[in-house]
């Protein structure tokens, strides 16, 4: 690996390269399942920019598995609705947030700050002690796979002095421009638009919002979003228009007169401004041999949807625990080749549906705006098209390739009594696979032949049984109505809480592993 590389005796489980939201958030999820590693970042200190900004129900539900959730949750702004506006304000398309409950334990959108967000996942390594262990100002330089692990040169920015760790996988979260998807060798395809946007962040003091409000602004002549966020801070996004100069623009005199309708320039402190473009691009594969690509480093879509990070999150939620498996002798290493297998359709999907919000927020013809219009008002008098837009029903559903009924869906997670007090169902199902439901019992327990478990049995209120089994209340019936339009009392999660199985059978707790989805 280089004659002048100082080596090191340092072996890890996974290296995870980058520690922006996904990298942090990775590293916590492999620190709760008990997983050596290392993570590295280029930056010597937080990135303290606003960068990404909204999460969803799922994200939320994936720092609860990471144990942040009430962390993270501090602060965020909950945005009560969605709306779909044209240049002279008035709205054509309504999503009623207030209204959409997908059954996950969270509200479907919320804003964040990106800085306070990286520290509150950086702070949770702390946890793990030796287990996890974060390098600032540490870069990778390149790396080689042998049939034991791979081998890294990590380069010290500050003093260019190159030392070389081993791990048995390698995670890429460093990013679009991702330095592991390139030692790697794997290559990108899709579409990068040309058309530029200025994004401003800042904070507003009191009295200083003039939209408070979520809002698409399809004005044909400048396409815009603008919405309040958390902490105070305000959001503001407008596609550049012919003639515009980028330096300009992205200068307080320059973005004052775009500003001013929405919040007032004179009590909005800046804190980022920046002209980008957007891509739609995925790369070839997301593994070679032991190395993985989660985030962007493996996919990048329109911002329209609000699915870049979440996206990113997701994959972290699916692989750590394969991971974890496989590590431990629990699994066959040709668990890790379901990562992309599952991820890739969801997030393509995902991708499509905001190239086609996109279709309808981005039209610059007048004419074809007027039209849009007028046709996305007289559909909505359709009942079912009415409540499909006003209840996010095209946002696509978590589930996995090939889902049949319950299989492969994501389990609801309601709140549930324990011990007299309301607790989202995640908490007490813990980290790893969970048989849950009013069939279970010590039998049950003591006939599991798959890996470690938490077997939890589901009773109505005032129905505990005192069976030797953990109980939870279904206090608001939630539970019950699953398992009843499911037909069976049952149930195998899969520790990212998507259902492996219905029942249980010699198959199903025999092959709990190998026959994942």
């Amino acid at each position: 690996m280089g004659g002048d590389t100082n080596r090191r005796d340092e072996m890890f489980d996974v290296v995870v390269v980058g520690c922006g939201p996904v990298g942090a958030l990775t590293a916590n999820l492999l620190g709760v399942r008990g997983v050596r590693t290392l993570v590295v970042e280029r930056a010597t200190g937080p990135h303290g920019q606003a960068r990404a900004f909204s999460c969803d129900d799922e994200a939320l539900r994936i720092y609860q598995q990471a144990g942040l959730r009430e962390e993270v949750a501090a602060g965020l702004h909950r945005p009560s609705a969605a709306e779909y506006v044209n240049g002279r304000g008035r709205a054509f398309a309504t999503i009623a947030l207030d209204e959409v409950d997908f059954g996950l334990g969270a509200a479907p959108l919320h804003f964040f700050d990106q800085p306070r967000l990286e520290a509150v996942l950086r702070a949770g390594l702390g946890r793990f002690g030796d287990l996890v262990t974060l390098r600032t100002g540490v870069e990778l330089v390149r790396l080689a796979q042998d049939g034991d692990g791979v081998a890294l040169v990590l380069r010290d920015v500050g003093t260019g002095a190159e030392s070389e760790v081993r791990a048995r996988y390698v995670l890429g979260c460093d990013g679009a421009r991702s330095t592991t998807r390139v030692a790697a060798g794997v290559g990108l395809a899709g579409t990068s638009y040309a058309e530029p946007w200025l994004a401003v962040s800042g904070e507003v003091a009191p009295g200083g919002v003039r939209v408070g409000t979520t809002r698409f602004v399809c004005d044909w002549r400048r396409p815009a979003f603008v919405s309040p966020g958390a902490f105070g801070t305000y959001r503001l996004e407008f596609m550049l228009a012919d003639g515009d100069d980028p330096e300009l623009v992205a200068r307080p005199e320059g973005f004052a007169g775009l500003i001013a309708p929405y919040v007032d320039p004179e009590r909005f402190t800046v804190t980022r401004s920046v002209v980008y473009t957007f891509h739609h691009l995925v790369a070839e594969r997301w593994r070679a041999g032991r190395v993985f690509l989660v985030g962007d480093a493996a996919h990048q879509m329109p911002p329209f949807l609000g699915q870049g990070l979440c996206s990113g999150l997701r994959d972290a939620a699916n692989l750590t625990w394969k991971l974890a498996l496989v590590l431990r002798g629990e699994a066959d290493d040709a668990l890790l080749d379901t990562y992309e297998a599952e991820r890739r359709p969801h997030t393509e999907e995902m991708a499509r549906t905001s190239v086609r919000l996109g279709r309808v927020f981005l039209v610059r013809d007048r004419f074809a705006a007027f039209a849009r219009d007028v046709l996305l008002r007289a559909v909505q008098a359709v009942p079912r098209v009415r409540r499909a837009i006003r209840r996010f029903e095209f946002k696509p559903r978590p589930a996995l390739p090939g889902s049949r009924g319950a299989v492969g869906s994501m389990f609801p997670q309601p709140e549930v009594l324990v011990g007299g007090e309301r607790r989202l169902l995640d908490d007490v199902l813990g980290a790893e696979f969970a048989v849950l439901g009013p069939g279970v019992d010590l039998a049950v327990a003591t006939g599991w032949g798959g890996p470690a478990a938490r077997f939890v049995r589901v009773v109505p209120p005032g129905g505990g049984t005192g069976s030797g089994i953990a109980e939870v209340v279904d206090v608001d019936g939630v539970l019950g109505a699953w398992f009843a339009r499911h037909g069976t009392d049952v149930v195998v999660l899969r520790p990212d809480r998507f259902v492996h199985a219905t029942g249980l059978s010699p198959d199903v707790t025999a092959g709990v592993v190998s026959a994942v989805r």
